[in-house]
């Protein structure tokens, strides 16, 4: 960093630190010494990406400093998480150039990867998550097709056509009367108030940028009028906070802290107003009624459609097998004791549900659900109820909070719904909080009837690895890889494993004899990288080659060093079984070694781990011969 760059930096920090003092701006970094805070530092110390995942849903401070200065980003920078470093820009760390702090997280991070990942992240991408949305809401006031406002003010001779479900979330003025009279479709501005006010006023409660000049050069209202206007509206509406985002000047982060202020009151509002009307109004019907449900266009929570998404389990009667004579039902029904099928009906507003290409094609071209109709449209989504809620809220907010158990389903929803953006959001909570390199999916319960101590894994690999396959993400592909990999002793006995790779062999097309299959190199590149750790962890370079790779031949040899102790104690081929049972008199033996995957002794951990290694390669290289993939 060059002297002339320092000073400037060094100035500007003085100015801001001034500017913080006197509470004009909001340090982007503040001081937290909360417990929680100090774990989400321990993680990111350690790179547990399952960890700080849950800290960040949890509402941990993600931009924080502890006493020493450090952010989390800084941590898993210097650190050389690279992962980590992603999952934290991608959840709205900081990382601006023109701070002390975001020149000290570039300047401090391990490696040029890391180096290039921070840089890549400008001012819109990491310190406004809520970009995307807002843009959405500001294009509403100019987005004529399709159809979906439902009130129009009318100001002279210019119509703003508008959506009472955003003015009644963002006014206590228009909740009040839209409340009283909620079928108003038109609504007459004051003729004392100019145009341009209302104009200026409506651009701020759809979060527009505002002008500068709040008068055109060929208006005929004097900016004074404009301006006396827009303090009566901002009384009248009341809204607060106009007047401190027009006084931000042109202090460039000033204008931006307050403009963010102005988006997370705005989610907020739209939020509470999400969960009093589309959630607090869903409706559980049985199935076969759902065509008795008539809800008028003119409604109190100002839907334009219902959502429909059935419930599992169940019957329909058109199902029903009960046996029947002439008409009239002989025996008991095999579905007298199960319920009806149920569905869960959410009213929705189109304003939102357009935030997704299907339903803005659905409502724009020439399907039934765009055509006019005396009562509300129901439209069915094929996915679970939960699954449906989490979709309407990350429309609705920009928020979703993904459990483990409804990631797959939210993941194939998103995609079917075209939402790029919780897709992504799906596949990054199944790759951290299953993260193959922190053991933080519980063992499997196999082979034991479900003892005590032993959970069912909360997730299925395979169903993840297709589900990668079939909807092209790479990030959940190299997660099952890793994953794989890291419980590989688990999985490669599994008639599923050996089916899986003989999936992925397919996948090739016109595969050649001398073709890998990419599952298997992934795979064992992630079997590489566990045992390489583990022995440079240890210190044992001697086992690695000059790349730092595990040098096969070199493990060959600590596994006949380590057979050949066993064998010098009695555990030879011929009493391996022995080995593998062991009885309470070779207890003690055994907490003297390690037990190796073939039941034998080694010596420690690290010769245990290399003898596994080779144990692990011999039996991927023994499925593929039964595969005919040997080459």
């Amino acid at each position: 960093m060059s002297v002339l760059r320092k000073d400037q930096l060094e100035a500007k920090i003085k100015e801001e630190n001034q500017l913080i003092r006197s509470g004009v701006l909001r340090d982007e970094n503040p001081l937290d010494d909360t417990p929680e805070f100090e774990e989400f530092l321990q993680a990111c110390r350690r790179g547990d990406l399952k960890r700080c995942q849950e800290l960040i849903s949890s509402g941990v401070n993600i931009n924080g400093k502890d006493r020493f200065d450090y952010t989390p980003l800084i941590i898993a920078s210097l650190c050389g998480h690279y992962e980590l470093v992603q999952l934290l820009l991608e959840s709205g760390a900081l990382a601006d150039r023109g701070t002390w702090v975001g020149e000290r997280t570039v300047y401090n991070a391990l490696n040029d990867r890391i180096r290039n990942l921070l840089l890549s992240y400008d001012y819109s991408k990491s310190t406004d998550p809520l970009q995307p949305w807002s843009s959405h809401i500001t294009s509403l006031l100019t987005r004529r097709d399709p159809k979906i406002w439902d009130i129009s003010l009318i100001a002279g001779s210019e119509a703003f056509h508008l959506h009472r479900f955003l003015l009644s979330a963002r006014t206590p003025y228009f909740r009040r009367k839209l409340a009283e009279a909620p079928e108003t479709a038109t609504w007459r501005l004051s003729k004392s108030i100019p145009v341009e006010a209302f104009r200026f006023v409506l651009r701020y409660l759809y979060l527009g940028e505002l002008p500068k000049d709040v008068v055109s050069p060929n208006s005929t209202v004097s900016e004074e009028e404009a301006f006396k206007g827009i303090d009566k509206l901002c009384k009248q509406l009341e809204v607060e906070k106009l007047w401190e985002t027009v006084l931000s000047g042109n202090d460039r982060r000033l204008a931006r802290q307050r403009y963010q202020d102005e988006m997370a009151r705005a989610q907020r509002q739209i939020e509470t107003a999400f969960q009093d009307t589309v959630l607090r109004h869903k409706m559980i019907v049985e199935t076969r009624k759902v065509g008795d449900v008539k809800w008028p266009h003119d409604n109190a929570v100002f839907a334009d459609c219902i959502l429909r998404a059935d419930e599992p389990g169940g019957y329909d009667e058109d199902t029903d097998t009960t046996p029947t004579l002439n008409g009239i039902p002989v025996g008991p029904s095999e579905n007298a004791a199960r319920r009806q099928k149920r569905s869960v009906l959410y009213p929705a507003h189109k304003a939102f549900l357009i935030r997704s290409p299907y339903f803005e094609t659905m409502f724009s071209g020439g399907f039934k659900e765009s055509q006019g109709s005396k009562y509300l449209h129901i439209i069915k989504v094929d996915c679970l109820p939960e699954v449906l809620e989490i979709v309407l809220k990350f429309l609705y907010t920009e928020k979703a909070d993904c459990p483990l158990d409804l990631a797959l389903d939210v993941l194939y929803t998103s995609d079917m719904l075209l939402l790029e953006k919780l897709k992504a959001k799906a596949a990054l909570a199944i790759s951290t909080l299953g993260s193959g390199t922190n053991n933080v999916l519980t063992d499997r319960t196999r082979g034991n009837g479900g003892e005590s101590g032993q959970e069912a894994e909360p997730i299925n690999v395979y169903e993840v690895i297709h589900a990668a396959w079939d909807l092209q993400v790479q990030r959940l592909e190299d997660f099952a890889a890793r994953y794989l990999a890291y419980r590989l002793e688990d999985y490669i006995d599994e008639p599923e494993f050996a089916e899986l790779i003989q999936e992925s062999a397919s996948r090739i097309k016109e595969r050649q004899e001398t073709d890998t299959i990419e599952l298997l190199d992934d795979i064992r590149y992630y079997l590489s990288e566990r045992f390489r750790l583990r022995f440079e962890d240890a210190n044992l370079e001697s086992i690695l080659d000059e790349n730092g790779e595990i040098d096969t031949s070199l493990a060959e040899r600590v596994t006949t060093k380590e057979a050949g102790v066993a064998a010098a104690n009695g555990a030879s081929g011929d009493n391996r079984q022995q080995n593998i049972d062991l009885t309470e008199t070779d207890a003690h033996e055994k907490e003297e070694g390690m037990m190796t995957l073939d039941g034998q002794l080694a010596e420690d951990e690290f010769a245990s781990d290399a003898i596994n290694y080779q144990i692990l390669l011999g039996k991927i290289d023994r499925m593929l011969e039964r595969l005919r993939l040997d080459a």
